[in-house]
């Protein structure tokens, strides 16, 4: 078991108002030291978000701070593919005036590391002030930690599927406390074939799309999984744009041999069981399946590693079928917000908590997965 910090500090650490200045001047410090990291852009794009100026942006949505204090203690229990979101939620957490014990990816990830070796520092010199409330742990699965975490917690925060949300829920929590979960989610992309075809900067689209879903393996759950096509120019659109992400995966991705069994294997499966059609795109980093027939089925047989399913749609509307509760995020190139708006307000999709421009699915916010997480951190005093 890795450890940053004291759980018995934590434990007693006083709550704090959210926002609170010297948490603001804490993390922007830290963006200062995420920011010059180049190797890994996860690690910036965190920097870039905890800089002061972006947390007083977030801290102008609240209009009742005063009357609000941190609920106590939040155990976040973070989810083992996605190096960075530990990193979120604690800040999350601690923003909302709480101590954080969070449960670190079980994977070794560079970027873990980096974090939290700058946070490390920042604690024993300027900010040791702050010491109390970050406990970080790395640990497998073990019901004792879960007890003991979850024992002493009055939030609870679960990231990373189903199956982790049903292990971590088999620990009581104290009866006040609360939860936030984070299951399993998909994430589709809708794009206008004849606003794409006008671009001018079509490599520069096709790196968004590629931080949006080969950057994270496609296991984030903002990442698209399924791309639905509009527009009068389907297929030419469809060549260009599957052309320049061809060029940019193949020199960027990093495709393992299993990887490729496993495309393999995905699509035989989705064959197997729906009417589909798979497309030659001349290489098998883009592994491209042609839906006939769209189905809420589909998201059954979704995968990973630049593994994409497609429709064509007429309208929005087209988009009904699978945008049940599951359905995240939607990445669009070529509509409005408005557009999106007007869809959402026609036909109150059960899914969809996020609508974002294509290359901005991993950008993070505290409203997430249809939560408020300052406000689900945080309780009201009535009266003050």
């Amino acid at each position: 078991m890795k450890v940053l910090g004291n759980f018995d500090d934590a434990v007693s650490a006083p709550a704090m108002a959210p926002f609170e200045q010297n948490v603001l001047e804490f993390f922007n410090a830290l963006s200062k030291k995420l920011t010059k990291v180049r190797k890994y852009s996860d690690v910036a794009t965190f920097g870039f978000w905890c800089r002061k100026a972006s947390l007083l942006s977030e801290k102008a949505n609240y209009s009742d701070l005063g009357s609000r204090i941190g609920r106590g203690i939040v155990f976040h229990s973070t989810p083992s593919n996605v190096p960075v979101n530990f990193a979120f939620s604690f800040a999350a957490g601690l923003l909302s005036g709480n101590a954080n014990i969070v449960r670190l990816p079980g994977k070794d990830f560079e970027q873990v590391s980096i974090i939290t070796e700058a946070i490390a520092e920042l604690l024993a010199d300027k900010y040791e002030f702050l010491a109390p409330y970050i406990y970080f742990v790395k640990y497998p699965p073990d019901r004792m930690l879960h007890d003991r975490f979850s024992s002493v917690c009055d939030v609870r925060v679960i990231w990373g599927g189903d199956n982790t949300i049903r292990e971590l829920r088999e620990s009581p929590l104290k009866p006040r406390a609360t939860e936030l979960t984070f299951a399993d989610r998909y994430s589709i992309a809708v794009i206008d074939s004849d606003e794409y075809l006008k671009a001018t900067d079509k490599a520069a689209i096709a790196l968004d799309f590629y931080n949006d879903t080969y950057f994270s393996d496609q296991n984030a759950c903002t990442a698209p999984r399924i791309v639905f096509w509009l527009g009068s120019q389907k297929e030419a659109a469809k060549k260009a744009f599957w052309e320049n992400v061809r060029i940019l995966s193949e020199e960027k991705y990093d495709l393992a041999p299993v990887q490729s069994v496993g495309k393999l294997a995905a699509f035989y499966k989705a064959a197997a069981n729906m009417p589909v059609q798979f497309i030659d795109s001349e290489s098998f980093f883009v592994t491209r399946v042609h839906l006939l027939e769209l189905t809420e089925d589909v998201v059954q047989y979704i995968f990973s590693s630049g593994f994409f399913f497609e429709h064509d749609i007429d309208s929005l509307e087209g988009l009904l079928p699978v945008c049940g509760e599951r359905l995240q995020t939607l990445t669009y190139y070529g509509l409005t917000r408005d557009d999106i708006e007007k869809f959402i307000k026609t036909y109150r999709p059960k899914g969809i908590d996020r609508a974002v421009p294509l290359g901005k699915s991993m950008d993070f916010s505290l409203i997430w997965d249809g939560h408020d997480l300052i406000r689900s951190m945080t309780r009201v005093i009535y009266g003050i």
